[in-house]
């Protein structure tokens, strides 16, 4: 059992921002022989969810900062809440690893099936209990431009199946010596793979060249790093806004022509306060736009409903476009089953807040259509765009100040970089602190401010890819595809090999 929770927390050095991704040996090799030991699929369950255990409680660590911002109401709930949800994550680690247990599958077929099924668990995990697909093993290539740009072909998930087999082949060096040479041939095969990907992504990278950019556009990106202990604060509102403000209109080689702040900059009901509005109107660009976060109500006599909301101001003080976050956080936006737990959310104000419409396409004045995308909104691959109405960039506001200075706002941003990719669309990402960053299609990042630091990033807007990635013509479709290629060839292969372990 310790040593199932030890590999998993291993497995976490592979991830942002450490990426030593070596760790994954050790930690799936190790995983794979104790599925093989455990008696029956029972016990592999429990042995793989323990490792899950280790594996999101290091991960997900920095959940407890969010709670500890109000010690006095939720600090006694921080290490439960990183530990439930750790213990609930770990499921589908338990899943994929009594699904190898059950296959009876052996040798280099059984390394295919586990990463063909700890892929779909992966995939599981990004819709079951509203979803979550943080810290897929994919992740852990986004130091290298290269190694993601496969995930324009198949995905993250695709990029995870690769890593997961590679990292778990050497399982198979345990067999005997009759075995010995096609074990070593399994193995040397399985990073053979990842490093025709990192190849084939450098070609990739080579042949594009630079990024070209949009025409007549000037962006500049606010990230105040406000504390989350004062970014609420009634009688700072006013000081917020004007720091923001004169941050906007600061300095610039080039004028900017869009201002963009982060998730709840303005930390108000914006669209009810025609006068700060107004101001806002002044400190805006001729003729371009502030987009800001902000909040959103019903009027006066309507049922109480409340928005996590971007607006697009223009230099009038006019609101000419607004966007409600549509997929919220548990327990942080929201509380689950509110009429039997009796407990507080997260954020301020005793109201839940309510969903927005599904993904959407704005269109904004002196920009190309745009989706825009509210804090952890940029994870879920495949679901960050409109396919009816595809836009040309990603717009994603958000306020990693909840998670301080950890590897939250690093996992946070090494998501968002993949979904550019996939979709072969570059990213806008401005956080009230955290990462703020020009990302252009291939995922390389043109302009960034780091974790802690307040100030503007000003660049160019990059234009979207000419043609449709793989990924965005069929999403996660070919990624299962992939999945069940990966099981039934595992399967296959292990009727020809036998067993794992000895003959």
């Amino acid at each position: 059992m310790v040593l199932a929770l030890l590999l998993g927390a291993l497995a976490v050095a592979a991830l942002p921002p450490i990426h030593f991704w070596p760790a994954l040996i050790p930690a799936f090799a190790g995983l794979l022989w104790m599925i093989e030991g455990r008696r029956g699929w029972r016990s592999a369950f429990v042995t793989g969810w323990l490792f899950g255990v280790g594996y999101f409680t290091a991960g997900l660590y920095w959940i407890a900062n969010a709670l500890l911002t109000k010690p006095e109401q939720f600090g006694w709930l921080a290490p439960v809440a990183v530990l439930g949800l750790a213990a609930l994550q770990a499921l589908f680690p338990g899943m994929a690893a009594a699904l190898t247990r059950i296959s009876g599958a052996g040798g280099a077929g059984r390394v295919l099936v586990f990463a063909g099924v700890w892929t779909g668990c992966e995939w599981v995990r990004s819709w079951a209990f509203s979803g979550f697909p943080w810290n897929l093993i994919g992740s852990v290539w986004t130091a290298s431009d290269g190694m993601i740009q496969v995930t324009a072909v198949i995905g993250v998930y695709g990029l995870g199946l690769f890593t997961v087999a590679a990292a778990a082949m050497p399982a198979v060096l345990a067999g005997g010596t009759a075995r010995r040479k096609r074990t070593w041939a399994a193995v040397v095969c399985g990073f053979a793979v990842l490093l025709a990907v990192w190849v084939g992504g450098i070609v990739r990278l080579q042949v594009a060249g630079e990024a070209e950019e949009v025409a007549g556009v000037r962006l500049r990106l606010v990230q105040p790093s406000i504390p989350q202990n004062l970014k609420w604060k009634a009688e700072l509102l006013d000081r917020h806004l004007a720091t923001q403000m004169r941050m906007g209109v600061g300095p610039a080689d080039e004028p900017p022509t869009h201002v963009i702040w982060g998730e709840t900059a303005a930390s108000l009901f914006l669209g009810e306060d025609a006068e700060r509005r107004a101001v806002i109107g002044e400190f805006t660009p001729p003729g371009g736009l502030t987009i800001t976060g902000t909040l959103r109500r019903t009027p006066p006599g309507s049922p109480f409903q409340v928005w996590n909301t971007l607006h697009a101001v223009d230099d009038r003080g006019d609101i000419v476009a607004t966007y409600d976050k549509s997929h919220l956080v548990p327990f942080g936006e929201y509380v689950p089953f509110r009429g039997v737990l009796k407990i507080a959310k997260v954020t301020a104000g005793a109201t839940d807040f309510s969903s927005g419409s599904a993904t959407t396409t704005l269109r904004l004045p002196g920009l190309p259509p745009v989706s825009p995308l509210i804090c952890y909104e940029i994870i879920f691959p495949g679901r960050v765009v409109d396919r009816r109405d595809r836009p040309d960039w990603l717009l994603n506001l958000t306020n990693d100040s909840w998670y301080g200075r950890s590897s939250g706002p690093y996992q946070h941003f090494a998501a968002a970089r993949l979904r550019a990719v996939e979709e072969g669309l570059p990213l806008v990402r401005v956080a009230n602190n955290g990462i703020s960053a020009i990302v252009d299609p291939y995922g390389r990042v043109i302009a960034q401010l780091g974790l802690g630091a307040r100030g503007v990033v000003d660049g160019p807007l990059p234009r979207p890819l000419v043609t449709l990635t793989a990924y965005a013509r069929m999403g996660n479709w070919l990624v299962l595809m992939v999945v069940v290629a990966a099981v039934g060839m595992g399967l296959l292969i292990s009727r020809l090999e036998g067993p794992l372990f000895g003959e």
